[in-house]
């Protein structure tokens, strides 16, 4: 939100907060979040540069569409599993990079 919105809002009684602090999630809670959201957008962009429905991905992977178009929506309850095996069955391979936190543990 710009810095004139943010302003406004205050002045009228608002509260401007983040995603995290409004639901009250954990780094922990939004680390998983950011690791499925990036999966679900690869395996589309995969899926698409791979020329493929959602049916025929989902063909590959012994899924149904719907499951697909779920995958690729962040659906939470599409496991982490099968968001790699979707990347997989499109022709691409998951390379996991482990970061220290800005915060210790």
């Amino acid at each position: 939100m710009d810095a004139k919105k943010t302003r406004k809002l205050r002045q009228m009684g608002g509260r401007v907060t983040t995603v995290q602090d409004f639901l009250g999630l954990s780094e922990e809670d939004m680390a998983v979040i950011e690791a499925r959201i990036t999966l679900a957008k690869a395996v589309k962009q995969r899926r698409l540069q791979a020329g493929m429905t959602q049916a025929e991905l989902a063909k590959l992977i012994q899924s149904s569409q719907a499951r697909v178009a779920k995958m690729e929506g962040g659906d939470p309850q599409a496991s982490i599993e099968s968001l790699i095996r979707a990347l997989a069955a499109a022709g691409s391979r998951v390379k996991l990079t482990v970061t220290r936190s800005r915060r210790p543990a």
